[in-house]
């Protein structure tokens, strides 16, 4: 979900001979309005870029996150091996994708004290890119 401020209040217009604002619009309000609504329904992915480095490390980290993700709510979508990139460049092999019933819940997750205490076995298993997106459907 995209917010974009007002152009009136980004370049702050005078109305013309008066030296006044044009139009003054609390756009920071609205838009901090809509995001804490809107953001409260939408649901959360993070998305996991990973090349494998230690296969033995690699598999007990993989059988030891599920555990973390039950207090948020979250789900296992996909854990999958490349088949062909169709198109530009994907150094990755494997992906991992995580459903959350929201974006703080998937924060949360992240930042809690069961996922961090993987962080360094991770680390050693394998190289990793954890990206989280926001989605309305």
């Amino acid at each position: 979900m995209f917010c974009f401020p007002d152009i009136l209040t980004v370049f702050n217009l005078k109305a013309v001979g008066t030296g006044q604002p044009f139009h003054r619009f609390k756009t920071t309000n609205y838009c901090n309005a809509l995001n804490e609504s809107d953001r409260k329904n939408m649901t959360a992915y993070v998305i996991g870029q990973i090349t494998v480095k230690d296969p033995a490390k690699w598999e007990e980290y993989r059988s030891r996150v599920p555990g973390t993700l039950a207090p948020w709510g979250a789900e296992l979508v996909l854990r999958g091996t490349r088949a062909k990139v169709l198109s530009g460049k994907h150094p990755h092999t494997d992906t991992v994708v995580i459903r959350f019933p929201d974006p703080e819940s998937a924060l949360k997750w992240h930042n809690s004290a069961a996922y961090q205490e993987l962080v360094p076995l991770r680390t050693q298993a394998a190289e990793v890119d954890l990206i989280s997106y926001e989605s309305d459907s």
